[in-house]
């Protein structure tokens, strides 16, 4: 029996044994929104059935314990022979499983794919995001694929299978295949083409032995990855081209794929990283020696969504916990949640979330459009997809900080799970080009792509008239992109205005009206301080606040 001095009282309980995608009414929306009918009561019912997996306590315990016991590098087996393995624990199986059987790999081969696949990365990336790497790498290894049409032919059933199967043997005797990438070196980071790693032609057309190092590698245990190399002159021209590498060959002998060390991240410590170094590995080149960039910019813009995708997925989460939280706990005689100052807080942080999955999941649906052979979405996403990866990934850490605070000294602790969502949202602002290389991407998009800027301005074009802030932004937005002067030194500046308009513009469209006059007021119209919680005391905060409460 408890002693009468530890009678647990006026604590929230846990938010377990909830369905994770209709309790998110936005996300919910936007999947009503984006699907047509003949999908949408199949897609529904997909993830609703995620949703409540997600939402499972032992599921939810299946991330605790993958975050908690992260995998191990084994370079040799028993008998002193190089193996350069990645053990990883059950409970990290079981959610990658999941998954990849939830069809997070098989957008390219559904109706409405992008926008079912999307979000089911939100919900399932709010059990423990770092099984998202992998599941993300493998979707967008497809459209690089794509270049070579015998390789997409080989390949992407076996990536867009909903079959996990995670043994190491040749590629053809597997059920599904998972990718990862290589592009980065120690010397250049971001700057690819400063890559030293290096490519000899073989004797076989299209096959090339490769040398050299990579700075950071994506899901080692991969079945196969995409890597940039420097293809030495021969019949091609060389320079900086794509390379397909297997980790197994098909007569069942490992590649040379030689992982030298795991990182020790801040976050994500589930998922694997490496440093791998190649020495006379075997590849086939994908795409025109020459035209490496080129080829894989496909896959770099479909994790680039994807980063979107996983920083609003951390958000929600968060927002989630805070509110419910809040919900339960009471102080100075009454609810949290009823008090002005901290609704104000829970209404700014909704916002935040709110803005974040209404882009994210447009531009999913802009991917659906495009593959149907719609240019100007294809145009949309050119400009889009950069901006809502700079914004949307940078609000996420001050979001989910502010929302551990409504927890107060609980959300300081580790059973709270905010301190696992704490050191996992810078993340996806560093991954896949951290912020200056995406403020420089929509600039060489503004200077080399004028269609890209027209598929913009038509989308925020279609919110004009609803909101006088939101036009008054729209028209500081066209003088500003008239000033080319400084252009690169005010990037930042620039993008945080295109993506927010963006995001007001759809809001105004799309969200309830408190949401939206919320947002207008604060982001747009300069009625906001400098920290969460200083939203303008007349706005009905109660009902944005309700909205983010995650409730099935």
């Amino acid at each position: 029996m408890a002693a009468r001095t530890h009678e647990v009282t006026n604590q929230a309980p846990p938010l377990v044994d909830y369905d994770v995608f209709t309790a998110d009414r936005v996300l919910a929306e936007a999947v009503d929104r984006h699907l047509v009918p003949d999908v949408l009561d199949e897609a529904r019912g997909e993830l609703s059935g995620l949703g409540r997996t997600a939402g499972s306590a032992q599921v939810q315990e299946w991330g605790r314990l993958a975050n908690e016991n992260p995998p191990k590098l084994r370079t040799h087996d028993r008998y002193g022979n190089r193996i350069d393995e990645v053990e990883f624990h059950p409970s990290w199986h079981r959610l990658l499983g999941k998954g990849v059987s939830a069809g997070l790999t098989a957008a390219w081969t559904r109706p409405g794919g992008h926008v079912r696949r999307a979000a089911g990365f939100v919900v399932w990336s709010q059990v423990e995001a770092g099984n998202g790497c992998p599941l993300s790498m493998t979707h967008a290894a497809v459209p690089a694929l794509r270049t070579d049409p015998a390789l997409a032919a080989e390949w992407e059933p076996r990536l867009t299978s909903q079959l996990y199967d995670w043994d190491l043997r040749p590629a053809d005797q597997k059920a599904g295949a998972l990718f990862g990438m290589g592009m980065t070196e120690k010397q250049g980071g971001s700057d690819v083409r400063a890559n030293t790693t290096g490519a000899r032609p073989l004797a076989e057309e299209g096959t090339y032995e490769l040398t050299g190092h990579k700075w950071f590698c994506s899901a080692p245990m991969s079945d196969g990855f995409l890597v940039l190399a420097q293809a030495s002159p021969g019949k091609g021209e060389g320079g900086l081209t794509c390379f397909l590498v297997p980790r197994v060959l098909a007569d069942g002998s490992r590649n040379v794929f030689r992982i030298q060390r795991l990182k020790d991240k801040l976050g994500n410590r589930s998922n694997a990283s490496a440093e791998v170094e190649f020495d006379g590995t075997w590849a086939r080149r994908v795409g025109d020696e020459g035209r490496g960039v080129r080829t894989i910019i496909e896959m770099v813009s479909a994790t680039r969504l994807d980063c979107a995708l996983g920083a609003a997925s951390l958000m929600r989460q968060a927002v989630a916990q805070a509110v419910h939280h809040c919900a339960y706990r009471e102080a100075f005689g009454g609810r949290l949640i009823d008090k002005p100052l901290m609704r104000n807080v829970l209404a700014d942080l909704a916002l935040e979330s709110e803005a974040a999955t209404t882009l994210a999941m447009r531009l999913a649906s802009a991917y659906d459009a495009a593959e149907a052979g719609n240019e100007n979405e294809r145009s949309f996403l050119r400009l889009a997809v950069p901006a809502a990866k700079y914004w949307v990934t940078k609000r996420c850490a001050p979001t989910v900080v502010e929302a551990s605070e409504c927890l107060g000294g609980n959300g300081y602790v580790e059973e709270s799970g905010m301190p696992r969502l704490l050191r996992e949202s810078p993340l996806n602002s560093i991954w896949e080009g951290a912020g200056n290389v995406q403020a420089l991407d929509v600039l060489r998009a503004l200077q080399r792509e004028p269609r890209a800027l027209d598929a913009y301005l038509r989308e925020v074009g279609r919110a004009r008239g609803a909101d006088h802030r939101l036009d008054g932004a729209i028209k500081d937005l066209l003088t500003e992109l008239a000033d080319l002067d400084g252009m690169e030194a005010r990037a930042r500046r620039l993008v945080e205005r295109l993506a927010l308009v963006l995001q007001g513009a759809l809001l105004v469209r799309y969200a309830p009206p408190a949401v939206a006059d919320a947002f207008c007021a604060s982001r747009l119209g300069g009625d906001w301080g400098t920290a969460f919680g200083t939203l303008p005391h007349t706005l009905d905060l109660a009902s944005v606040v309700e909205r983010a409460r995650p409730v099935s």
